[in-house]
C-alpha cells in the first residue's frame, strides 16, 4: 500500500509542476499589467511602462519568477495583487471558502438526487418511470450552466422575487448557484448510478440474495449499490474537476463571492499573482480530491494496489 502511495503522490506532484508552469506562461500571454497599472496616469513614456515592469519583477527572466513562483507555493506565499497590493494568500483565503461550500452542497444535491433516481430507473427498466427520468437526464445535460444560471434568476429572483439574484445575503444565497450545479451534475449522475446498477442487478449474487427472501430495499441498498460504489466514488471524484470548472462560470454569474469571481476579475485586469494562485489553489484542489479517490479505489479493491 505504502508503494501504491507514494507513485500516485508523484504523480500529483508532477500534475501540479505541469498545471503551474502551464498558468504562469500563459497568463503572460494576457497582456502587460504595466498598460493596466499606468491608464489615467496622463502621458507615459517607455520609460515609465519599464520602471513599473521592474517594480513588479516582470523584468526578470521568466524562469527565474517561475522559480520564485514555486518558492512561495511551498511556503503559502503566492506574493502580491498587481491592482491593491494585498497579500494573494488572504484574497484566496477570503475566496475559498465560499467555493468549497458551493461544491460541498452542489455534490451533496447531486448525489442525493441521482442516486435514488438511477436505481428507480434501474429497477423499471424500459418503464415509464425510467423512460421519464432518462428524458429528465437528457434534458439536464443539454442546459449550458451559465444558461441554466441566468434562466433560474429570472424565474426565482426576477418573476418570482424568492431569492437573492447575486452576491452573499445569508445562507438563502447559496440556494441557485447550488441548485444550477446540483441540475447539471445530477443529469450525467444519474446515467451512471443506472447503467451501474442495472451491471449490478443481472449479476448471480444479487439472484441469490433475492431468492432467500430478502427485501427488494436490502438488495438494493445494500448489495447492489454497495458492490457498484467503486465505478461511482472513481467517476464522481474525476468528475470533480468539471464540478471546478463549472463552479467557475457560475460563480460569475451570480457575483459569488469566491474563487472563480476572483479569477475573473484578475483575467480582466492581468493581474499575475491573483490569477496564478487562483488557478494553482483550484488545481491543487482538483488533485488532492483525485488523490483521495485513488486512496479510496486503492483500500475498498486491493487489486488496484498492484498498478
Amino acid at each position: 500500500m505504502g508503494g501504491f502511495i507514494a507513485k500516485r503522490v508523484l504523480q500529483a506532484i508532477f500534475v501540479v509542476l505541469v498545471v503551474t508552469l502551464f498558468v504562469s506562461y500563459a497568463v503572460r500571454l494576457s497582456g502587460d499589467p504595466a498598460l493596466m497599472l499606468s491608464q489615467g496616469a496622463g502621458s507615459v513614456t517607455e520609460q515609465d511602462l519599464q520602471n513599473i515592469r521592474a517594480g513588479l519583477g516582470l523584468d526578470r527572466p521568466f524562469l527565474v519568477q517561475y522559480a520564485e513562483f514555486l518558492r512561495g507555493i511551498v511556503v503559502g506565499d503566492f506574493g502580491r495583487s498587481f491592482m491593491g497590493g494585498t497579500p494573494v494568500s488572504r484574497l484566496i483565503a477570503d475566496a475559498l471558502p465560499a467555493t468549497v461550500a458551493l461544491a460541498a452542497v452542489s455534490l451533496l444535491l447531486s448525489v442525493l438526487v441521482s442516486v435514488p433516481l438511477g436505481i428507480q430507473a434501474a429497477v423499471h427498466q424500459g418503464r415509464g418511470v425510467d423512460q421519464f427520468i432518462r428524458i429528465f437526464s437528457l434534458i439536464g445535460l443539454s442546459f449550458p450552466n451559465f444558461w441554466l444560471a441566468i434562466m433560474l434568476v429570472l424565474l426565482l429572483a426576477i418573476t418570482f422575487p424568492l431569492l437573492p439574484p447575486s452576491g452573499w445575503d445569508g445562507p438563502v444565497s447559496l440556494i441557485m448557484p447550488a441548485l444550477t450545479m446540483a441540475i447539471i451534475l445530477s443529469a450525467t449522475n444519474v446515467r451512471l448510478v443506472r447503467t451501474a446498477m442495472l451491471e449490478t442487478l443481472s449479476a448471480q449474487y444479487i439472484m441469490v440474495a433475492r431468492s432467500k427472501g430478502l427485501r427488494d430495499s436490502v438488495v438494493l441498498y445494500k448489495h447492489a449499490l454497495r458492490n457498484c460504489a467503486i465505478p461511482l466514488i472513481t467517476y464522481i471524484g474525476l468528475q470533480f474537476g468539471n464540478l471546478i470548472g463549472g463552479i467557475v462560470v457560475v460563480e460569475k454569474v451570480f457575483n459569488w463571492p469566491g474563487l472563480g469571481t476572483l479569477a475573473f476579475d484578475a483575467i480582466a485586469g492581468r493581474d499575475y499573482p491573483v490569477l496564478q494562485g487562483t488557478v494553482t489553489v483550484l488545481s491543487l484542489i482538483i488533485v488532492v480530491v483525485n488523490l483521495a479517490v485513488d486512496m479510496a479505489y486503492g483500500l475498498v479493491d486491493p487489486r488496484i494496489r498492484t498498478k
